[in-house]
């Protein structure tokens, strides 16, 4: 159906019929297991027609080794992997979508030019042999004296000249159609075996050189996996597929340092795969053998991240994406990625379901970016952020047309979603909550929407809210997307969900607490209605700089942090948020700085920590002894939660985690190993928490 196009008689119903077939041939996840049907539809077009050796004499240059099908094969198996996440592959012709699969950097620039030489070729051979026989055939002469004839004809001096112009494309057709199937075809030779009935001596004696202290455990949970013990691997294709991709899975597990952990964390993992995604994983992991290595480091650091990929296999596929190794995706490659998906959905619970496993993937594949080191905690912040914005503006349109479509439009309506905490300063993390104020306008003299079940103004915008919360956070069959604390809008959790601009300026100005302001330091639009968005931004940048005392905006800030320290605690230093030294303390000094210096610098305000503390150095407003202390340590704290966050689920206790995290804890610090690191820590709270003191703490 890749090539399928209506060429007569209802020609719109031939359209609408290739569309509603295209989410099954365009699938929206890599169809690896594709390239075992295909390579085996092919040896079975050799076994029938017996044309699985390379020749000339008689030789099928259409299905024959080397031709013209071996090349569609190879293009189209592409197409099918990754032409549902790129729409540009779609496309009816070979020639164009093998040029596209080069610019994407699906296949090299040598296959492209070879295929593409090959293919002309052998079209034109293929054009002659038709023209001579007047008839179908892709078969060239056998007898010496045709095939002579038969050279001659297109333009060569001899069969022999014709013959190895020939050979050269049909290797050269070979070669690149091999590296994409072969390995497929042909199980490695395995140094491992794993009886159905008992355990291999030879295969014990390996995995106890391999370093394994129980080899006769991890041979039964093997041969275990083998017999079909869970769910992803009760089908015989994906035991098949599994059978050969254990030798090189056991290699790497055994590199853990904790290898007999890691085959029970793989075995944890395996448990967790459902039928489809596992076969799909396991066919994706053959096929590219580098990924278990990553999977490994997954099972050993990152349980988290093993957890997405157990119950969402799918979102491993964009990591053989050319595009994953370059920079990191923009706004506009986000979102027009996310339009295109949202575009397909079929219902509003499918629409739903798509922004879930767009989130889930690119959340994963910032994770895997963080992991591997590829990314600062900057970058990865930024990145985290940038895909909340992307979604949280995607979701906004969508819910405002549906919303519109029950009950209308309130005249002159306006809003403006707005991203304070971790979020408004593009510092998230992996398990980060979105903090969101929205803030409305319309036109007080008609207040009433004009849809068939209408509600007035503040009930409207409020239902709005509510609903766009709804999508963001319940539960589908994929989960949730975030969770959303709505706790910081203006007369706390029991005021309304949504605030009228002026109501918002009103209380923002003359009633709202010194903490309030501290968290408004972090807020910027994220969506809103064309030209009211700036207007908010505008607003909030006039409430931050109005005129303050120092002295009290310092007392208010110190006394809420004592109060967050009896609440939540600040003995452990390992929660570097609260702990005594921690993040916290330079927040409340960043956001006090603001409060206090933005009436005279206004060039000071950023939702940004770091970037604060940088423009208040610049500017003489920090100490370049405090500036010394507080810089390195946002840094510091930011590296490790980047890593902590992606990695675990609960809380740190260094004694009961992997040494494989460890490690990974003490890179991200630039430290030798995690011991230093722990002191390292324990003397940046101390030096950060004597700066809080001296800039917002009592005087004596």
């Amino acid at each position: 159906m890749i090539k399928a196009r209506p060429c007569a008689g209802d020609i719109a119903a031939g359209e609408a019929l290739l569309k509603a077939l295209s989410p099954f041939v365009w699938r929206k996840y890599m169809d690896f297991a594709a390239l075992a049907d295909i390579h085996a539809m092919k040896r079975q077009i050799h076994a029938y027609r017996g044309h699985g050796e390379i020749a000339v004499a008689g030789h099928n240059i259409k299905l024959g080794r080397g031709g013209i099908r071996e090349i569609e094969f190879f293009v189209q198996t592409q197409q099918l992997i990754a032409g549902g996440r790129h729409p540009e592959l779609r496309d009816l012709r070979t020639l164009t979508t093998l040029s596209a699969l080069a610019d994407g950097q699906w296949v090299g620039g040598l296959a492209q030019r070879e295929l593409e030489a090959a293919y002309v070729f052998l079209r034109r051979a293929e054009h002659r042999l038709q023209m001579v026989a007047d008839e179908q055939t892709h078969t060239l002469p056998a007898e010496d004296a045709e095939l002579q004839k038969f050279a001659r004809f297109l333009g060569y001096d001899s069969a022999q000249s014709f013959a190895e112009v020939l050979l050269l494309h049909l290797r050269n057709v070979q070669q690149h159609y091999s590296r994409l199937f072969e390995p497929m075809a042909e199980a490695p030779e395995a140094t491992l075996q794993f009886p159905p009935d008992e355990d291999s001596r030879d295969t014990l004696d390996r995995l106890s050189a391999m370093g394994f202290r129980n080899p006769l455990e991890i041979s039964g949970l093997v041969r275990g996996w083998l017999g079909g013990k869970y769910l992803a691997l009760r089908s015989d294709f994906a035991r098949a597929q599994f059978r050969l991709l254990v030798p090189s899975l056991i290699e790497h597990l055994a590199r853990s340092e904790n290898r007999e952990q890691a085959v029970l964390a793989f075995d944890k993992f395996l448990a967790g795969l459902h039928a489809a995604g596992g076969a799909r994983l396991i066919s994706l992991l053959l096929q590219n053998p580098d990924l278990l290595a990553l999977v490994a480091l997954m099972l050993g650091t990152a349980p988290r991240l093993a957890d997405i990929l157990a119950h969402q296999p799918q979102v491993m596929d964009a990591l053989i994406d050319p595009a994953f190794f370059g920079a990191l995706p923009n706004a506009d490659t986000l979102g027009n990625e996310l339009a295109r998906s949202l575009d397909q959905s079929i219902s509003y619970e499918d629409m739903l379901d798509r922004l879930r496993l767009f989130g889930q993937e690119h959340m994963f594949l910032i994770g895997v970016r963080i992991l591997s080191g590829t990314v600062s905690a900057e970058q990865a912040g930024e990145a985290f952020a940038l895909l909340a914005d992307v979604i949280i503006r995607a979701l906004h349109r969508q819910i405002e047309h549906l919303f519109a479509q029950t009950h209308g439009r309130v005249v002159g309506q306006k809003m403006a979603l707005l991203a304070l905490g971790k979020l408004g300063g593009r510092e998230m993390t992996a398990s980060s909550d979105l903090d969101l104020i929205l803030v409305y306008d319309f036109d007080d003299e008609h207040p009433e929407s004009d849809g068939e079940r209408p509600l007035y103004g503040a009930q409207y915008f409020a239902r709005l809210t509510k609903r766009l919360v709804s999508a963001l956070t319940s539960q589908t069959n994929y989960g949730a997307l975030y969770h959303v604390d709505m706790r910081l809008r203006p007369s706390g959790r029991s005021g309304p969900v949504a605030t009228k601009l002026d109501s918002f300026r009103d209380y923002q100005r003359t009633e709202a607490w010194t903490w309030e302001h501290m968290a408004l330091t972090r807020a910027r639009v994220v969506s809103a209605s064309p030209g009211f968005g700036e207007a908010v931004e505008a607003l909030i940048r006039s409430i931050i700089a109005q005129e303050r005392d120092a002295s009290t905006i310092a007392g208010d800030a110190y006394e809420m942090r004592m109060a967050i320290a009896t609440e939540k605690g600040e003995a452990d230093r390992w929660d570097l948020k609260y702990a005594a030294g921690g993040l916290t303390d330079i927040e409340f000094i960043a956001q006090y700085l603001q409060l206090v210096h933005a009436a005279a610098h206004p060039e000071i305000l950023d939702p940004s920590t770091a970037r604060v503390l940088e423009r208040a150095a610049r500017l003489g407003l920090l100490s370049a002894e405090d500036s010394e202390v507080l810089r390195p340590a946002v840094q510091l704290y930011q590296n490790l939660s980047q890593i902590l966050r992606l990695c675990l689920s609960g809380g740190f206790d260094p004694k009961k985690t992997d040494p494989g995290l460890l490690r990974l804890l003490a890179r991200a610090a630039d430290v030798p190993d995690f011991q230093t690191l722990d002191a390292y820590v324990i003397e940046t709270q101390a030096r950060v928490r004597e700066r809080f003191k001296i800039l917002l703490g009592p005087g004596d």
